[in-house]
């Protein structure tokens, strides 16, 4: 079948109807998220292979020893295991019409004996020495072109000239034959049948702006570029795409916000407010005044705020957050608090309670796990008025939660949570008591985010930053050690308990794994408090521990009867200890940055020196001087590289953003903290680390678009809402959330 017997509506056809898919592939490719003719066209490579530059082997006397990457073609003539362990190589003969060169691996020698298949025809790439008179490439980087056998009879050329594309397959994906050679064959014929039924989606104007190409012309050379320059143009345009999309996304909902619901019009002179400030034991810093002023002129306005705040661990947001809930108290409205785990509820609980403790202010904490009398209790306040703030879990988005006048919601550590949660609570302010009028919203986050990522996860919402420390902050030292030190910091750890510190001691799990060689946080604290701390007291604190349990260990911890507290990453948001000056992190290369920079966060909040330190197994002192020549197609070679990464990062800096940037570029935007959780989509081609300008781009149209035309309804605009409306289904009943 051509592309003149399809329309537009048969993309959306299951991906059976390419040439070359049958039932078997189709349910493979359906598990990797390929289930339509358009998933598969938008199915793109992660790499090329110019094959149009490609040296003969005998040439290759001429790039011996030099800097130079050469690449070359040949097929597989042989192949052995040569020496013995652990000095142990491959030796794989490839060769051409011109002659021969060796391919020589010392790594993963067993993997790649299997990898290889005689009569084979690949593509390599690397740096051309000598041994013994032998060209060779040493570990080189490997493309398969050809099995040699009749399969590739009908595809000549389709491998082997010109601007190869190069597609990531897996292990069950290539168990029915879709590995790269797969891949291009079935793409190549979707691409035939199909790619004259796609229709532009972008507008004109806004296509001749900026000089893109057509959609079909984008989707053709992004699979089959005719020169490098024409696939950057294909990939500049389909970078947009998916940056605009969600763009338009934010735009919307941010317009649906500020234009369509009402808000609520604060009288920001606040006696309550004025009188804790008054009450505060330390001087508010510049900044903290700053982000002030910008959520008062929100809360004066008649348009619902819908801000974030970021600000760095101990930078002070809980009081910024609580002068805001006091201002809405005085207005004679309710404000809610919603965390996303319950020992940081209750933390936050007891920071407003204290806080408050002299002012006529009724505030209640609403958890999962409370007594049935006492939840009835706490909703009957909640129902009647009576309690003005609420602080809570995801329990305060329940059906049976009914606020009298819900006026200010803030939502700490919002990407924990996501937009629908932020929705779902906004509703709760929307009743007849209050004239359907929309609550303000106060999104907060200690996990500093990058510019990029903020505009795409936060793009709907106005930002403020706090960007000072306290005054009487010292910097946290933080010191990487290796699992055989472990008893000289056990001795630094005591000698800070004898100076009147407390530590805490944080493990990656809370029972031993079988999978993995982990410490184990209950297996640790009975050894650490039986054998290592015998005579200081000890506490445990995890996630599967009751509200009750928890909540004796930490005012035990907090009113220095604990002296050293074992935990799990429980601990890592929102625990205020300021008596607590000392860290150790066993395992620290199982957590991620952030999460190490959250938990570093703990400490360092009161005015003594402060310290970090992190157990890491000794093979990361052993790898570190090898890593730039270990062979990255070993998986977990890749990863401890990243651990490293991360270790240096957590060790050479503090600052946030700068560790949030890092980690970024380590784990990607797809799972830098729940972006999944957004309700945006995920990005195939666009990279927020690079694409920043064109992110920037997308918004500026997309922004702009949805000035002119906020309903998407005029005539030139029809394409890019059927478009728009396909690729975001998911997205778009977050709309009137805000």
């Amino acid at each position: 079948m051509k592309s003149q017997h399809h329309t537009i509506k048969d993309l959306a056809m299951p991906v059976q109807y390419v040439k070359g898919i049958g039932p078997k592939r189709a349910n493979v490719l359906a598990e990797h998220g390929i289930k339509t003719v358009r998933d598969l066209i938008y199915y793109f490579p992660y790499d090329y292979l110019d094959l149009s530059k490609v040296e003969k082997v005998g040439n290759l006397l001429a790039s011996m020893d030099s800097d130079r990457w050469i690449t070359t073609m040949g097929t597989i003539r042989s192949f052995e295991l040569i020496g013995r362990q652990p000095r142990q190589r491959l030796v794989v003969v490839l060769g051409d019409e011109t002659g021969t060169i060796q391919l020589v691996f010392f790594q993963s020698v067993q993997y790649f004996k299997k990898a290889f298949t005689l009569g084979e025809t690949i593509a390599v790439s690397g740096k051309v020495t000598s041994f013994k008179n032998c060209f060779q490439i040493v570990h080189p980087s490997i493309d398969r072109l050809s099995s040699g056998g009749e399969d590739d009879e009908d595809s000549q050329g389709l491998h082997t000239g010109g601007i190869v594309p190069k597609y990531g397959s897996s292990a069950e994906l290539r168990d029915v034959n879709l590995h790269v050679k797969g891949f291009r064959r079935i793409i190549k014929s979707a691409l035939d049948d199909f790619i004259d039924v796609f229709e532009e989606h972008l507008p004109k104007n806004l296509l001749e702006r900026n000089k893109f190409l057509p959609i079909k012309l984008a989707l053709r050379s992004i699979h089959y570029p005719e020169s490098f320059e024409i696939l950057s143009k294909a990939q500049h345009r389909l970078k947009f795409d998916e940056l605009f999309i969600m763009q338009l996304l934010l735009a919307l909902r941010r317009k649906s916000v500020k234009s369509e619901m009402p808000g609520i019009s604060f009288n920001v002179k606040s006696m309550l407010a004025r009188q804790l400030v008054d009450s505060l034991p330390f001087k508010l810093t510049k900044s903290q005044v700053n982000v002030i002023k910008e959520i008062a002129e929100d809360m004066e306005s008649r348009k619902p705020m819908n801000r974030l705040l970021q600000g760095d661990v101990g930078s002070g947001k809980t009081i910024v957050a609580l002068l805001a809930m006091l201002v809405a108290v005085d207005n004679g409205y309710q404000a809610a608090l919603m965390a996303p785990t319950e020992i940081l509820a209750e933390q936050h609980y007891k920071t407003l309670k204290n806080f408050l403790q002299d002012m006529p202010v009724n505030i209640r904490l609403l958890i999962g796990g409370q007594r049935s009398k006492l939840r009835r209790e706490i909703l009957e306040d909640i129902n009647q008025g009576s309690s003005q703030i609420i602080v809570g879990t995801h329990a305060l988005i329940q059906e049976n939660v009914k606020f009298t006048k819900l006026g200010f919601v803030v939502i700490d550590e919002q990407h924990r949570f996501g937009v629908a949660q932020r929705v779902a609570l906004r509703e709760k302010g929307i009743n007849l008591q209050n004239g359907s009028l929309n609550p303000d919203i106060l999104v907060m986050t200690a996990t500093p985010i990058p510019r990029t990522l903020s505009l795409t996860l936060y793009g709907d919402l106005d930002v403020s930053v706090i960007n000072e420390m306290p005054l009487n902050r010292k910097p946290i030292k933080t010191i990487l050690r290796t699992s055989s030190q472990v008893d000289k910091v056990y001795t630094f750890v005591r000698e800070q308990v004898h100076g009147g510190r407390q530590v805490y001691i944080v493990y990656p799990l809370i029972d031993e794994s079988e999978k993995m060689d982990l410490k184990a946080a209950t297996e640790s604290y009975e050894k650490l408090k039986t054998e290592i701390f015998s005579d200081l007291k000890l506490g445990l604190l995890h996630g599967r521990m009751s509200s009750i349990e928890k909540d004796e260990v930490m005012s035990a911890f907090k009113s220095g009867v604990i002296k050293i507290l074992v935990a799990t990453t429980v601990i890592e948001v929102g625990i205020d200890i300021p008596n607590a000056s000392m860290m150790v992190i066993e395992h620290a290369e199982r957590f991620g940055l952030a999460q190490l920079h959250q938990l570093r966060g703990r400490v360092g909040r009161g005015a003594a020196q402060s310290y970090c330190i992190l157990i890491a197994p000794d093979w990361i002192e052993k790898i570190v001087s090898k890593a730039i020549t270990l062979p990255t197609i070993d998986d977990d070679i890749v990863e401890k590289q990243k651990a490293i990464r991360r270790l240096q990062t957590i060790v050479e800096t503090v600052d946030g953003f700068k560790i949030a940037e890092i980690d970024l570029e380590l784990r990607g935007p797809g799972d830098f903290f729940g972006t999944r959780q957004s309700g945006l989509p995920q990005l195939q081609l666009a990279n927020l680390m690079t694409d920043g300008d064109i992110l920037a781009l997308a918004r500026q149209e997309a922004f702009q678009l949805v000035e002119i035309d906020p309903y998407l309804r005029l005539s030139e605009h029809e394409p890019l809402r059927s478009y728009y409306e396909e690729r975001m289904k998911e997205s778009l009943t977050l709309l009137q959330g805000g």
